[in-house]
């Protein structure tokens, strides 16, 4: 469990593991970045409180850092990768193991179920849950058991780790995407199972969205560079629709007709995230356009741009 800044999360995903009904044997590994909050201490009062959990220094403060330095003092085979601001569903280990035992896959996962606590998190989880939002990925809006190209977090056989060398420490985000496509690369299966749920804690505010998206959408650039089979069209449609916005709002100043680009993009997410919002009441359904909005142009910008040396 790598973990930044995640003193409002951290308890509780720590209790999600510890409460797991699992036979066998358990341990859990946090590594710790450098936080501006109380995520060390809170740590330590886990530590203090239960031999189960250790700690590890994360210098870097870095997602995949975090994780191979957790991965260097894990003792067992079977590797949960968690994270500071989910929380495991009951049963997820022990179903994890018994469908990696059944279909031999090299990593296990299921649905990142997002579920926010203010009205502005739950529109963020409406959004990330939704097809509008990011595309028919299983990960998020669900779907049948099998293969598929990735899985939210993961539970692995340790020896797969081994053989494609771990997490690449140069990636900032998109680290899980890439493993897992270096896994499939090398013949392993990443199998998706739709009733392993682990919560997530969507981003509190605009400008904490904004940002996750745009750094997302430059590491997907990087995935795609780096391996360029793996280039897929849910992911170009973030960089296309910011383009043909913004193509389309300049170019209206001179030929009105250009303006049907950003105005349809406009009546789609506002027509849809007000119907996707609608059960969950007005405060609620009022924020869900604005929220997909930031997350298709943060995400494109970001793509856009790409990473250092892109």
């Amino acid at each position: 469990m790598p973990v930044l800044n995640e003193e409002r999360h951290l308890a509780e995903a720590v209790r999600s593991v510890l409460a797991q009904d699992y036979a066998g044997e358990m341990e859990i590994v946090v590594a710790v970045g450098p936080s501006r909050d109380g995520t060390l201490e809170v740590a330590e009062q886990i530590v203090a409180t239960d031999p189960r959990v250790t700690l590890v220094e994360n210098p870097t403060g870095r997602t995949p850092d975090g994780l191979n330095a957790a991965l260097s003092v894990a003792r067992h085979e079977i590797i949960v990768r968690m994270d500071g601001h989910g929380e495991l569903s009951p049963g997820y280990i022990d179903r994890a193991v018994r469908v990696m035992r059944e279909t031999g896959a090299a990593n296990v996962g299921g649905v990142m179920a997002a579920e926010g606590q203010t009205d502005f998190e739950r529109a963020v989880a409406l959004a990330m849950r939704s097809r509008l939002g990011l595309g028919s990925a299983r990960f998020h809006v669900g779907g049948p058991s099998g293969p598929a190209e990735t899985v939210f977090l993961g539970v692995f056989q340790r020896d797969w780790l081994r053989r494609v060398g771990g997490y690449d420490s140069t990636y900032s985000r998109a680290q899980d995407w890439e493993m897992n496509w270096r896994i499939r690369q090398m013949g392993g299966v990443v199998w998706f199972d739709p009733e392993l749920e682990v919560t997530y804690r969507p981003r509190p505010d605009f400008e904490a969205l904004a940002r996750q998206y745009f750094t997302t959408g430059q590491w997907r650039r990087r995935v795609m560079k780096q391996h360029p089979a793996s280039v897929n069209a849910r992911y170009l449609a973030p960089p296309v629709a910011l383009l043909a916005v913004a193509a389309g709002t300049v170019g209206g100043l001179v030929w009105r007709p250009a303006l049907l680009a950003p105005l349809s993009y406009a009546a789609a997410i506002t027509v849809g995230g007000l119907a996707m919002g609608a059960r969950r009441g007005p405060s609620v359904a009022a924020r869900v356009p604005a929220v997909l909005a930031t997350m298709h142009m943060s995400w494109g910008a970001g793509f856009l741009r790409g990473t250092k040396g892109d």
